[in-house]
């Protein structure tokens, strides 16, 4: 079974979620591409969309028309071409409108897990769950003759296992897309320990049909992108923790916030970033990884208080931010939640008092966009870091032990052979996460 044939029937479970909803975008619109090709005149493909509520469904089908529209807008001259075969497409509207249905038509919404059951590649983006994985994965292969392939979505829980415990006989891969996936380039490739090596080379043709950057990880709990959020979290969170024995914990983790993202130069603080995967994604993707570690705990007391508390951030299915550390008002952090007396407690009451203590900036420090976007990047991180290092502020203080914390657990995540080398580590942060630099870095030697 060649590629085009194996893409001809297709199933996304947990198609209207985050991840699913990208996922199913991207190989409706691959699906319609090949269409296209006049080898595959004739040719029929289905992808079968399945969830669990009709609404959920009807708003999937919604962002995929907008979504289509934007590619098709995006690609007119390759799709004048791709048509010229049909005298009725004549303007571009129409040739766009043409695009969009023929990416519509191979999509069949469902409610049923029986419409994967003739599907020869099954993209696995439900709950991270092990559990309801497994059971999932195990009936669809009972009830599919055709032994199909699996894709899982998942972020954290080893391969291996889903393999072993659903049966899969090496017919999986962690195919880890990164939030959205429709538009983060980054792809987390996993192979358990029987991964077959044809599912490994469909895997990789089909990465690069979608233009993605393929960053290979090991089969351990949490990967490379997990492996170091989580424990960059757990950092973040502990430090705030210590600096509230002589401030307010909602100050505390104001200002450890701001020290991650300004002094550190990422596009979010770390109690954003947080908010953003949701308190409860990290505690469960921490729980999932915690049997798997023999010398760490990744787990925090204070994550548990938040979610029992009902602040458990997140996003709304507009994709706007949810309030959980912080309160967002139009994307700008506007408050901080207190735990001790459950409200959100205005930024405008302490933010002089918070920035008097952090202290300045580095004089030659630029926004993080300015950084990434600069022709000299490299030159500038060297200035703001040979600076930073003469401070002896809190703020710069913070920020070195937090940006040598993180090169920590990048050269762990090394060591331990999760990943291959400190390229894969620094390049899952500079594409998934969009920082500036990766973490495995001289600045502070």
């Amino acid at each position: 079974m060649d590629y085009t044939e194996r893409l001809s029937n297709v199933t996304v479970l947990g198609a209207a979620g985050k991840m699913g909803s990208g996922i199913l975008l991207l190989t409706a619109l691959e699906m319609a591409d090949l269409a296209l090709k006049p080898e595959n005149k004739g040719k029929v493909f289905v992808i079968n969309a399945i969830d669990v509520s009709n609404e959920a469904l009807a708003g999937l089908m919604q962002y995929i028309r907008i979504q289509a529209l934007k590619a098709a807008e995006k690609k007119t001259n390759q799709l004048r071409t791709a048509y010229a075969h049909r005298d009725d497409l004549i303007d571009n509207s129409e040739i766009i409108q043409q695009y969009v249905e023929d990416v519509l038509i191979v999509i069949r919404p469902s409610l049923n897990l029986e419409a994967a059951y003739d599907s020869t590649l099954i993209f696995e983006a439900i709950k991270e769950d092990p559990e309801l994985k497994v059971k999932i994965l195990k009936q669809l292969d009972q009830k599919n003759p055709h032994k199909p392939w699996y894709f899982t979505n998942t972020s954290s829980i080893p391969i291996t296992s889903l393999d072993k415990k659903a049966k899969l006989g090496g017919r999986i891969i962690g195919f880890h897309f990164y939030n959205p996936p429709a538009v983060q380039r980054l792809v987390e490739v996993i192979k358990s320990d029987h991964t077959l090596p044809e599912v490994e080379a469909f895997a990789m043709q089909y990465a690069k049909n979608l233009r993605k950057v393929v960053v290979p990880s090991n089969d351990f709990a949490g990967f490379i992108g997990n492996g170091h959020f989580m424990r960059d979290a757990l950092h973040g969170i502990q430090v705030a923790e210590a600096l509230s024995k002589e401030v307010p914990l909602h100050e505390a983790l104001f200002m450890v916030n701001k020290v991650s993202q300004e002094y550190l130069i990422r596009p979010m603080g770390i109690f954003q970033l947080i908010d953003y995967v949701g308190i409860d994604v990290c505690q469960y993707i921490m729980s999932v990884m915690n049997p798997h570690l023999k010398d760490e705990d990744l787990h925090s007391p204070l994550l548990d208080r938040m979610i029992e508390m009902g602040i458990k951030g997140g996003q709304h299915s507009d994709g706007s931010q949810k309030d959980g550390f912080l309160k967002y008002d139009k994307g700008r952090v506007a408050g901080v939640y207190n735990p001790s007396s459950g409200q959100y407690e205005p930024v405008s009451g302490f933010l002089e008092k918070c920035d008097a203590r952090l202290g300045s900036l580095p004089a030659s420090m630029k926004p993080w966009k300015t950084v990434v976007g600069a022709k000299s990047k490299e030159d500038l991180l060297q200035e703001i870091f040979r600076e930073l290092k003469g401070m002896n502020t809190l703020g710069a203080t913070l920020a070195k032990a937090y940006a040598l914390r993180s090169k920590e657990i990048g050269l762990r995540l090394v060591q331990d052979k999760v990943a291959g080398n400190t390229q894969d580590v620094n390049t899952v942060l500079l594409t998934g996460f969009y920082h500036a630099y990766g973490p495995i870095n001289n600045y502070l030697d």
